[in-house]
């Protein structure tokens, strides 16, 4: 629209109006373009990440070739150390995968004859041979490319200020018809009528909305990255004000995604015997998630081993399911075993085994890992007791997830594991207890609204939960770690990457936390809100100065056939008032407890009673402006000032839910205001660029302004309560 008025003022001859507006749709342009530019490149990141090189079996010699002209049957190994450069069926070897950049899971995973592992991942140990099942965009990870590509949540911002000015056109379009329609009754000429509509046109483009939107998301980001969340896609600030659920995924997010050992379970012996048994039966060099927690946990309770001399060490072995350990103990030899518990049960025959494995089957149910000790110092074991193990919350999970259910965010989990696993880690953390299986609402059999928690969820299914969602109207927020979290960050309106992440999750999402956990995300929202009150303020003040100016300056055309102020002075009111307030971005604010939705008709309803009565306002200055026998040019002058100082006082009345006075504005807000109001003073009393009037009838305009703000404003909470702004 700006652009249609610059062109309408080159061919009226106004080339000074096109200069000016065409200087704002550079500015305006300019910070856009700034504050958008996105850091980085997630598509990019994952390619860069697939180019490694691969051994293949061609014609029955071994070659090294790049990971690109692998085709699915190639003969490839892997060793440790290597990235994985396709998918891959082991048939002979057995390795540890690192899937970390996929899953985010931080321990290994084993994988052995007939297992899969998947390109991009790292071996950490062993060795394998396997044939390719996928490569390029068909291996796992290419297929989170694809759905990185595709996925994108869209613009709530675009959709409001087009909504704005949909209704602003509507107004003016309604005004400018009854005009022509005035004028063909009366025979107003059209060369008086085209300037007044160019003037309406001018003053109902909110010409610095988005800069204003732009300024004060960026200094809210600025804000929330020395909070510890780095915002790469600006809308993201928006969105987490408005923000109703979120959706977390569990390991090393509501978890410390590291193995602990919880209450041991000795059986006929003391829990330090069974622990010493366990420690002797690990080896800390392997780096074994589980062997790490037992040693912790016997360093954490002074369980000494220091009497005990390994002699001999059988890592863990797929067939034998079962670590072991011969143990000098007392000047004979002893053997300790650790595994299964089931295999544990099978070297032992004193142990009451329908008891174990009852109990292994409750701690199953409660989301517990267990393992079974025995030793032995003849031929038969003895069972000395089990160690669950449990991927424990973090210790700040519980007050994050009652903060977010105070600002009014339901939070959600999401996870591969069990129900029985997912039901447990919920009700320690505080999340609700209705638990159900991804693929029952992924195929419609349960609504995505009567589930807290998401469990035996893959991958590519964590897209899809949010998909659906937004399709039921949720304004949704997601947190991940992995590769494999990529699409869904990308495609919430809210996507936060934890400290931990992937270069590729932090490429995708929308937010990247810089310190350990995931409290930061609650200062996140808290911004969000501040900054949707600020914005909130200046849009109502748009809105509210457009109609005002677009019903005066009609009636008041209609009423005394000519116009009260210029379409010059109207562009130097958008330089006096638009970017004056877009200090209202620094604003002080107090956030909401519940999430901000905009709601257009909401806001032009209250912005509209507000008008009217601003209005009747504008012609009371207008009629004293004439009893004081003010020239046209001085009139223009004296209406001029009007707008300008009852747009400042405007932001101060609206700017406060309550009553004006209830809350200190901020500093930069008084200053933007006191430097527009001097300054228009200066120019009006000087006749800088307007025709002068004395500065007493500035002084009157300025003291008439005022004193209306003050009468308005307890109106103006009825209408803020009635319209539930």
């Amino acid at each position: 629209m700006l652009e249609i008025t610059a062109l309408i003022t080159y061919f009226l001859g106004k080339y000074i109006d096109t200069y000016i507006i065409l200087a704002l749709l550079v500015f305006n342009s300019i910070i856009s373009f700034l504050q958008e530019s996105r850091a980085t490149d997630a598509v990019e990141l994952l390619r860069k990440k697939i180019n490694v090189n691969a051994r293949v079996l061609r014609s029955g010699i071994w070659k090294q070739v790049p990971a690109s002209e692998l085709v699915p049957g190639d003969i490839i190994h892997v060793r440790m150390g290597d990235i994985v450069p396709a998918d891959v069926k082991i048939i002979s070897g057995v390795v540890d995968s690192d899937q970390s950049a996929l899953t985010g899971e931080s321990n290994p995973v084993r994988r052995s004859t007939d297992g899969d592992i998947y390109s991009g991942s790292v071996l950490k140990k062993g060795e394998a041979t396997g044939i390719v099942t996928a490569t390029g965009s068909q291996t796992y990870f290419g297929k989170t490319t694809e759905l990185v590509k595709k996925a994108g949540s869209e613009s709530h911002l675009e959709k409001l200020i087009l909504s704005i000015v949909k209704y602003l056109v509507i107004i003016d379009v309604v005004l400018v018809g009854l005009l022509l329609v005035f004028s063909s009754i009366y025979s107003i000429s059209y060369v008086d009528t085209i300037p007044f509509a160019l003037v309406v046109l001018i003053a109902s483009i909110p010409v610095a909305l988005p800069a204003t939107f732009t300024i004060a998301t960026a200094i809210g980001a600025l804000d929330m990255s020395r909070r510890g969340a780095l915002v790469t896609r600006l809308s993201a600030v928006e969105d987490a004000a408005s923000m109703d659920t979120i959706c977390f995924d569990k390991t090393g997010t509501l978890t410390q995604n590291k193995l602990s050992v919880t209450s041991p379970v000795p059986y006929a012996c003391t829990e330090e015997v069974l622990i010493q048994a366990a420690i002797l039966a690990s080896d800390e060099s392997s780096q074994d998630s589980i062997d790490l927690a037992i040693i912790q946990y016997g360093k954490e309770n002074n369980f000494d081993i220091t009497g005990f001399k390994v002699t001999e060490f059988i890592p863990f072995d797929p067939s034998r399911k079962r670590t072991e350990a011969k143990v000098l103990k007392n000047d004979s030899i002893i053997s300790v075993v650790k595994g299964a518990p089931q295999i544990i049960l099978s070297l032992c025959g004193d142990a009451d085994g329908k008891s174990v494995m009852e109990n292994v089957v409750n701690l199953a149910h409660r989301g517990y890992r267990t393992l079974g000790v025995a030793e032995s110092s003849g031929d038969r074991y003895k069972f000395l007791g089990l160690i669950p193990l449990f991927d424990i919350p973090r210790p700040d999970s519980n007050q994050l997830i009652t903060k977010l259910s105070d600002l009014g965010i339901s939070a959600k989990m999401v996870t591969g594991d069990s129900t029985a696993i997912a039901s447990e880690i919920a009700s320690k953390v505080g999340i609700g207890s209705r638990v159900c299986i991804s693929s029952d609402v992924i195929n419609g059999k349960q609504h995505i609204d009567s589930c807290d928690v998401f469990a035996e969820v893959f991958p590519e299914d964590k897209y899809e939960i949010v998909k659906l969602l937004q399709k039921e109207g949720h304004i949704t927020g997601m947190t991940g770690d992995g590769v494999n979290d990529s699409p869904a960050l990308k495609q919430a309106e809210v996507g936060i990457a934890v400290a931990s992440a992937t270069d590729v999750a932090k490429a995708s999402a929308s937010i990247v936390l810089t310190h350990e956990g995931i409290t930061d995300a609650v200062s996140a929202v808290e911004d969000g809100r501040k900054i949707y009150q600020r914005m909130l303020t200046y849009t109502l003040n748009k809105i509210i100065k457009t109609i005002q100016i677009a019903i005066f300056l009609t009636v008041s055309f209609l009423i005394f056939r000519y116009l009260v102020t210029t379409s010059f002075e109207i562009i130097l009111l958008l330089f006096a008032n638009d970017f004056a307030t877009m200090s209202i971005a620094t604003d002080n604010v107090r956030f909401s407890s519940k999430p901000e939705r905009w709601d257009v008709k909401s806001l032009v309803g209250s912005s509209m009673s507000l008008a009217l009565l601003i209005v009747v306002e504008s012609f009371i200055i207008l009629l004293v402006g004439m009893r004081l026998s003010l020239s046209v040019d001085q009139i223009h002058t004296f209406i001029f000032d009007m707008l300008v100082f009852s747009g400042q006082f405007t932001i101060y009345m609206i700017r406060e839910r309550g009553h004006f006075w209830s809350s200190r504005p901020g500093k930069y807000l008084l200053i933007a205001s006191i430097g527009d109001i001097l300054v228009i003073t200066a120019m009006s009393s000087a006749g800088i660029l307007v025709t002068a009037i004395p500065l007493l009838y500035v002084g009157i305009v300025l003291l008439i302004t005022f004193i209306s703000m003050a009468l308005i404003d307890p109106l103006k909470n009825a209408i803020f309560r009635h319209y539930k702004i």
